[in-house]
């Protein structure tokens, strides 16, 4: 199942990025640091980049620590980026965004030349929540489901220091079919656009290897972590269900209700620190999904040339 979301709004979104970033000195692109791979906009790139941007891995509370530093110095080597990892809600954290931007940009500064930023990211990722520290005020609307930011607005954050924050934008085909199931994961992707059972499956195999022991301390299964991980993800769906009490008429237990559960136990951390990918991972995914685009390209030119009867 390939998850895809690409509502009417974002393709304003993406008309409104392409006519500002003229204007624009820096780009902030807020990743989801439990999924930084997945939460990083491929269109946002061609739309940007040729600026200057800073990678900034939001919600590093929620995610694996020693995996946010591999992601660190992965983006932090690329030209013209500089990385950094913060909890949006904090205040003090949020203030080395100012920094980072001035530092990628040295040339402006003054209010002859104020500092332009876009701040831009996946739906979800917390955007206005940081938009409202930094700006000490609820300026920006926030909420716990994807597309709340609609339209553009400007920020003030100092007198040579102009912020835009835009909606939060997917992109129109996930070419990769672990970044969908991820983002699907983190509630970056509509409630309409994928199948939460499905979801909820691929997120537990995912946790599985590496992450056994949070799931067995959070649902108390009674496995050791080896056991945990060599069990079937729908027999360990259904396990969960069984111990949380998602259990209908006649013993049954509800699959749905179960793939909720553990999907909003991700979200909110109570599983916690997770990190679904590394550096090295979401970059096979990438070369194995540019490849699979390369051979059905091919196959689809060779039907071309194919005489007709």
């Amino acid at each position: 199942m390939a998850i895809q979301w690409f509502p009417g709004h974002m393709r304003s979104t993406q008309k409104a990025i392409a006519a500002r970033i003229a204007d624009i000195d820096v780009v902030i692109e807020l990743l989801d640091a439990r999924l930084p791979g997945s939460s990083a906009n491929p269109l946002l790139a061609e739309l940007t980049g040729h600026k200057p941007t800073l990678k900034v891995l939001n919600k590093q509370d929620l995610a694996d620590p020693e995996r946010t530093q591999q992601w660190l110095a992965w983006y932090g080597a690329q030209p013209g980026t500089r990385a950094l990892a913060l909890d949006a809600a904090d205040a003090a954290p949020a203030r080395r965004l100012i920094e980072g931007c001035r530092a990628l940009a040295p040339q402006r500064g003054g209010l002859a030349k104020p500092l332009r930023v876009l701040v831009c990211g996946v739906p979800n990722v917390g955007k206005s929540t940081l938009i409202n520290t930094l700006n000490a005020k609820r300026q920006a609307k926030t909420g716990d489901e994807a597309g709340i930011t609609k339209q553009e607005q400007r920020i003030t954050l100092a007198d040579d220091f102009y912020l835009w924050d835009t909606p939060g934008m997917l992109w129109p085909r996930i070419a990769v079919p672990q970044s969908g199931f991820h983002l699907a994961a983190s509630g970056a992707v509509g409630r309409n656009a994928y199948d939460e059972e499905l979801v909820a499956l691929e997120l537990l195999r995912r946790l599985q290897p590496h992450y056994a022991y949070l799931l067995e301390a959070r649902y108390r299964l009674g496995l050791a972590p080896a056991a945990l991980a060599a069990l079937p993800d729908e027999e360990l769906l259904e396990a969960i269900g069984r111990k949380r009490g998602a259990v209908m008429a006649g013993g049954r237990v509800s699959r749905q209700k179960a793939a909720e559960i553990v999907l909003n136990d991700f979200r909110s951390g109570v599983l916690g620190r997770i990190t679904l990918e590394t550096p090295e991972e979401f970059a096979a995914w990438q070369a194995a999904a540019a490849l699979e685009d390369a051979q059905r390209a091919a196959r689809k030119a060779a039907q071309k040339r194919r005489p007709r009867p």
